[in-house]
């Protein structure tokens, strides 16, 4: 049970993890004109992954500002959630008995 609820808790961090990563991404590509922010597709997938990315970024930002107009924020989700994936299954399985 303890393997199963660790599987889940490691899908739903891959999926948040890359909807981050397609979030950074895509606002490289449109800031440095690669693709057209205009495009109605593209707009889309910002606007979703926007909405989805900015509620978990904001809280970061806060405390950690951006430096010399790089934002660490990012980065700091994507160990803040990798780190808390370990910490969690650790604690599952240890709970559970394996």
């Amino acid at each position: 049970m303890g393997a199963d609820i660790c599987w889940l808790i490691s899908q739903i961090v891959n999926l948040i993890q890359l909807v981050v990563l397609v979030w950074v991404v895509l606002g490289w590509l449109v800031m440095f004109n690669v693709i057209n922010g205009h495009n109605q597709f593209v707009a889309t997938v910002l606007n979703l992954t926007n909405a989805l990315v900015r509620p978990l970024l904001s809280p970061i930002q806060r405390v950690i500002p951006p430096l010399g107009g790089l934002d660490l924020s990012p980065i700091v989700l994507l160990l803040g959630l990798e780190f808390l994936r370990r910490i969690l299954c650790r604690v599952l399985i240890s709970t559970m008995g394996f």
